[in-house]
């Protein structure tokens, strides 16, 4: 089994070669390994098992062996569980955000919010399942006088779940909590960029109880692991968040067999500004919206789209606020934005950068001084960036903000929807009734109105269009993992 998880808090290495199956570490069948970094020190941080179909095939079957004790677990049970997760994430809260920060590179407040998250997720869905429970057998209208039909809700089996790096422990959470809740056994492949805060959950599951197969986490890469999960035949759903093009192989392999599938993909969403809207709020929604992770959100509002009236006032403003920001080592209290994820997605980032060169895009924004060590970009406002633009078009997953000035609603409205994606978007206007107008109109599963970008437990989390299917947190959540069944019978007299 590798050493205790709190080790890897400190700058030791370690080689993470084990798998967690059936309650216990067993050893990967595959020989190869790839580094975990430190995004900020540019250091490694352990070294991964790339992961085996082989190891697969195991964890799915410790799966099937435990969904019908599992499933048949009282729901009140389960929901006793899951708050003993969540409470496993409490007593581990700092060591977990820290943990968190130098795996990801996020400053350390927000890695601290990404942990108060999961553990008010874990809590929303032991709740949930009690309520569940209680209104299994709901009796509803037969359609004639002497019949009688009840309603129940079943797990739909063993599902696989796959995770991306940018909210370790939050988006993990987000798929763990429900299906469990429903009764379904998990088999979960955390991102490899990021999977040293999620492999302690192995350890609070133990702590909690849970019985073996329930939960199962397979480090590895996606050939490793990631493909022959998505088309194990014994697999009964799978729930992806990540890439369109991944999104899309997941989807296919899905097909087969004609499994269910969740997906939470992409995004490119626009942030609309009007005339009347409070300048300070406007400045600051806008900053959040594109430097929060240093832009690396599915969500991020990296489309302004701001009436021309305000579009001077609000640009200065914005360069302004990045060229103040404080970029550094994550884990200073002092940190405004850390580094990107690693030395890949900062090349990403970077190609963008000298596309807008190229197509030479306008940038006021005053040049930051980088760190000498880490994975940094500065964030940078373009303005009046055509459409066309693969800039304006494209998920850039950085702090590259995109502007343009609009003469009037309307205009920002066809422009916000004139987009392949469609997951969110945040809309400031003095008028709190003309910002849910536009808001109404906006082709976005998510609208935020002069406010922070929240993601409650009790919420919806999904998108139109290409940014992906279904809905993720609230009763749509749980009702993923759950298939419905109507028993009619004789009523009774």
């Amino acid at each position: 089994m590798p050493a205790s998880k709190d080790t890897f808090i400190n700058t030791r290495q370690d080689t993470l070669n084990e798998q967690f199956i059936d309650n216990a570490w067993v050893p990967s069948r595959s020989k190869t390994c790839r580094p975990v970094h430190d995004p900020y020190h540019e250091s490694l941080l352990a070294e991964m098992t790339c992961g085996d179909p082989a190891d697969v095939d195991l964890a799915v079957a410790a799966a099937q062996r435990a969904l019908p004790n599992w499933r048949a677990t009282p729901e009140a049970g389960r929901g006793e569980y899951l708050e003993a997760i969540a409470a496993g994430l409490e007593t581990r809260r700092q060591a977990l955000a820290e943990l968190s920060s130098r795996n990801n590179g996020k400053p350390l407040a927000e890695a601290y919010q990404d942990l108060d998250d999961a553990i008010a997720c874990y809590r929303y869905y032991a709740k949930a399942a009690v309520a569940l429970g209680q209104r299994q057998g709901t009796v509803e209208d037969a359609g004639q006088p002497d019949l009688e039909a009840r309603h129940y809700w079943d797990a739909i089996g063993v599902v696989g779940l796959i995770t991306p790096w940018n909210f370790p422990l939050v988006s993990s959470a987000w798929k763990l909590a429900p299906a469990l809740a429903a009764g379904c056994t998990v088999v979960f492949k955390p991102s490899e960029v990021t999977p040293l805060p999620e492999q302690i959950l192995a350890e609070i599951v133990m702590e909690a109880g849970l019985p073996p197969g329930v939960f199962n986490l397979l480090l590895g890469d996606g050939e490793g692991i990631g493909a022959p999960l998505s088309r194990h035949p014994s697999i009964d759903k799978l729930s992806f968040t990540g890439s369109n093009a991944v999104g899309e192989a997941v989807m296919r392999a899905a097909a087969q067999g004609v499994r269910p599938v969740s997906l939470e993909l992409g995004g490119k969403s626009a942030i609309l500004v009007t005339e009347d809207a409070d300048l300070g709020l406007a400045r600051d929604l806008v900053m959040a919206g594109i430097c929060y992770n240093a832009g690396q959100m599915c969500s991020a509002t990296s489309r302004l789209l701001v009436h021309e009236r305000l579009a001077d006032d609000l640009y200065a403003a914005i360069d302004a606020a990045m060229a103040a920001l404080r970029l550094g080592d994550p884990q200073a209290i002092e940190t405004d934005m850390g580094p990107l994820v690693n030395a890949t997605q900062r090349e990403r980032v970077q190609s963008y950068m000298a596309l807008a060169n190229e197509e030479g895009l306008s940038s006021e924004t005053p040049a930051l001084t980088l760190p000498e060590q880490g994975f940094f970009v500065a964030p940078r406002l373009y303005r009046e960036v055509p459409t066309t633009s693969r800039l304006w078009q494209e998920e850039i997953f950085g702090p590259l903000l995109c502007a343009r000035s609009v003469a009037d609603d309307a205009e920002a409205i066809a422009l916000a929807n004139d987009s392949d994606f469609g997951l969110a978007a945040t809309v400031v206007a003095g008028d709190a009734d003309r910002a849910e107008t536009i808001a109404r109109r906006l082709e976005a599963g998510n609208v935020w109105c002069n406010s922070d970008q929240i993601a409650p437990p009790q919420g919806s989390w999904g998108g139109m269009k290409r940014s992906g299917i279904g809905r993720e947190l609230g009763d749509l959540g749980l009702g993923a993992y759950l298939e419905l069944k109507r028993i009619t019978r004789p009523a009774k007299t």
